[in-house]
């Protein structure tokens, strides 16, 4: 198939695109301001919103005395106030939201409204909370092996901390969503959200009416990275029920100040860990306990915590492992999903747990790595008991060792920090193994609905979500495929509830792999309603030898007898005798991946379909004077299976990997002792910009290396090349070592800002 660029592409260029925030409704349109608390922790003692609902213009403002139904909801523990009752839990939690004909007005009535707390003592960090006894769950803990008898058999036993900080999702286009009233109880709800099903379920709820009066229809997103998973939900529930209330169209679109205010991050962790190994450096057991500032609801903590725990041991064989994790609820917004769903927080612990032994043997980091990665044929089974199969991590190191000349370059910077007093390169190499499917076993299925037209055009509808990352591209392509036509006549239209019910959110990374399948579900059962249609036609001369409906084959705008290749007909003619033979060109398709199950008691199970697997090389120079990194090189190798669409797989990577970069840099979420988010705006919150991208940026995909029993023996590229981004803070940590000689290891959490490294410079010239 010819190059294929993203469905979107031009639109985008175009300025065409349309967004939620460029529907055209009516003159009747509304806009909704919410006002939050600027407490985080307090108790409302009154409030007064007379003077508010006299200004001109305001057409109506709730507080949960208001709401028709119950003031409660949340996606998967319902814990979240609608609108805050007698007490507010963060800075940014909604008291109460009006509806007026311009934001202008709405900001006048907020100045006017009255509300008196009595402040109470927050909780912010995991440390308040586990000195209070805040916990959000019970801990949740994995096990293999005999860890206590492994201790006494281990050479070596060493512990450590590592800490990692918040990280906002920024995307582009902030929190936003429309509600169109119809008539009786019928809501219509334009929202930029991963999981249009779950918006329907809690919009309903929170009405009070019945998801077949509700549809959700999401075209597109500016962006999402898992912060519009479950929090894209309560602003298209404040905007239906002031749409309710008002029987007006309502817009609800959040400043990026209050977006950064009101929605939750990454998941903040302090992970503690006790390893044990031989003389050679292989680990004979792990012993980590992971803590999490949840924040102030149950969200999506849960999930994230059973992604921590299913990936604490990244790339690696550990016979004998004991993995914790323990939830904390704090006075912040909710923390929640983030590329990655708790992977990078769990992979985190292990590589520096597997860095810290690296010092402590004098080695080479990347020769403990080597040593402890999974066995093809043994050592390969994960502590929660699946098998890692067609592990690619060697066939990745070789080409990679070789490709980015890692062992040349490594002496070539030891040579370059002995003769140089302030700058100091660092290059380290590190793998990723991370597993595709939801944790959720339900949760992996999807559904699609795919008409076909009489002039040869296709439209597909699907229950993923476009949100910049190419999915809508990715399944034109594997409809045009499927069906052996050109892909000008395939379109992939809005995903609607009313098109497509049940459906899981677009997250996991599983967006291709499950809609793909329903798609090509569907398909199939379409083309055996048309080749037996076609088998018939060729046959109509008994005195030639029968086709058979077996040897129908699609391809190239054509449908022929493979056997008696002379028996061709054009797709768009097929379609006509199709029609006219009365035989549906409709059809739904309907998937669910196979062989997955998890028993959460035990922490037992199958959990993934299949790995991604990748690897990446970095080498930065870092001034020691300033503590500013620059990236020098990067060499990603990645596993993609058989791509889809090569293009938009490296843009992934590529895009992954200098977010993940982000994280483990320069984005650091401050909260004062009050629970207030100091660097709430672009102005003072930094994420990547062209400069952190490395300036020799070398990213390709694994070849020759189909995946079985996947869509077109593809693989997942979301989430997996985030923590591909690990190789530049372990450099950055190879760069500081170089300054004692690599005989100290440098104390130094993610972020690694370049405050943070001057500090841990001169921890390490104080030792």
């Amino acid at each position: 198939m010819k190059k294929v660029y993203h469905e979107s592409g031009v639109f985008h260029v175009s300025g065409e695109a349309v967004y939620i925030d460029d529907l055209s409704i009516n003159n009747q349109l509304l806009i909704c301001k919410i006002v939050h608390s600027t407490y985080a922790h307090a108790t409302i003692k009154s409030f007064d919103l007379s003077k508010a609902k006299k200004i001109e213009g305001v057409h109506e403002i709730l507080s949960y005395k208001d709401l028709p139904a119950k003031n409660i909801t949340g996606p998967i523990v319902q814990d979240e106030l609608i609108l805050a009752e007698d007490e507010v839990s963060f800075i940014g939690q909604g008291i109460f939201i009006i509806a007026a004909e311009s934001i202008e007005i709405a900001y006048e009535a907020e100045r006017l409204i009255k509300i008196e707390y009595e402040p109470l003592e927050p909780i912010v960090t995991i440390e308040q909370a586990m000195e209070k006894g805040s916990k959000l769950n019970p801990t949740q803990t994995m096990e293999c092996g005999d860890v206590e008898k492994a201790k006494k058999e281990s050479q070596h036993i060493i512990e450590g901390e590592i800490k990692n900080g918040a990280q906002e999702q920024w995307y582009l286009e902030t929190q936003i969503s429309v509600a169109v009233p119809g008539e009786g109880d019928d809501m219509k709800v334009y929202s930029s959200t991963q999981h249009p099903s779950e918006t329907q379920t809690l919009v309903a709820e929170a009405l009070g009416i019945k998801k077949m009066d509700v549809e959700v229809e999401t075209r597109r997103m500016g962006g999402a990275f898992g912060g519009k998973e479950s929090q894209a939900n309560i602003i298209a529930i404040y905007a239906a029920l002031l749409s309710k209330k008002t029987k007006q169209p309502v817009k609800l679109r959040l400043s990026r100040e209050e977006d950064q205010i009101m929605t939750g991050k990454r998941h903040p962790f302090i992970s503690k860990f006790k390893i044990g190994f031989n003389n050679e450096g292989i680990i004979n057991f792990y012993e980590v306990d992971m803590h999490t500032n949840a924040g102030a609801s149950y969200d999506l903590t849960m999930p994230i915590v059973a992604r921590a725990l299913t990936h604490a041991e990244n790339s690696y064989y550990i016979p004998n492992a004991k993995i914790s994790a323990t939830p904390w609820k704090t006075n912040i917004a909710s923390n929640t999903a983030f590329r990655g769903f708790g992977g990078p927080q769990g992979m985190l612990v292990i590589e520096s747990a597997i860095d810290k032994i690296a010092y402590y043997l004098k080695k080479d980091a990347s020769e403990i790595r080597y040593k402890n990665f999974y066995g093809i044929d043994d050592r390969n089974i994960t502590p929660y008991g699946e098998i890692v199969e067609n592990n690619r991590l060697y066939s990745i190191w070789d080409k990679l060792i070789k490709s980015s000349e890692y062992k040349k370059r490594k002496v070539e910077i030891d040579k370059f920090n002995k003769e140089n007093e302030f700058f100091k390169k660092g290059i380290a190499i590190t793998p990723v193994k991370f597993g595709i499917s939801f944790n959720t076993s339900f949760l992996n299925q999807a559904g699609a609905l795919v008409n076909i037209y009489t002039d040869g055009t296709v439209l597909v509808n699907h229950g993923g979500t476009e949100m910049g990352q190419g999915l809508h591209t990715k399944i034109r392509q594997i409809a045009a495929l499927e069906l052996g036509i050109d892909i000008v006549n395939i379109k992939v239209n809005a995903t609607t509830t009313a098109k497509i019910p049940n459906t899981s959110a677009t997250a996991a990374s599983s967006g291709t792999d499950m809609n793909g399948m329903a798609v090509k579900n569907a398909i199939d059962k379409l083309k055996k309603r048309i080749a037996q249609v076609i088998v018939d036609e060729f046959n109509k001369d008994k005195e030639q030898t029968l086709s058979k409906i077996e040897n129908i084959i699609f391809n190239n705008d054509y449908i022929f007898d493979k056997i008696n290749t002379e028996r061709k007909i054009s797709f768009a003619k097929a379609l006509s005798i199709v029609y006219k033979s009365r035989i549906s060109l409709s059809a739904t398709g309907y998937y669910k991946t196979p062989n997955i199950y998890y028993n959460k008691d035990k922490q037992k199970g199958r959990p993934f379909h299949y790995y991604a697997f990748g690897m990446s090389v970095s080498e930065i120079l870092l001034d020691t004077l300033t503590g500013y990194v620059k990236m020098l090189r990067t060499d990603i190798l990645h596993d993609a299976g058989k791509s889809i669409n090569t293009n938009i797989d490296i843009g992934q990577i590529e895009g992954g990997f200098v977010q993940g970069v982000g994280w483990c840099t320069i984005e650091e979420c401050k909260w004062d002792a009050k629970g207030n988010l100091l660097n709430n705006s672009p102005g003072t919150y930094k994420i990547p910009g062209i400069t952190d991208i490395p300036d020799d940026f070398r990213v390709n995909l694994l070849e020759d290396a189909p995946n079985p029993n996947t869509i077109r023996q593809s693989k997942a590229v979301g989430e997996p090349p985030f923590m591909l981004a690990f190789s530049v803070f372990f450099a950055i940590k190879d760069a500081i070592a170089s300054i004692g000689n690599h005989q100290i290891e440098p104390n130094l959490n993610i972020p690694a800002t370049n405050e943070h490294i001057l500090l841990a410079i001169e921890e390490l010239k104080k030792k």
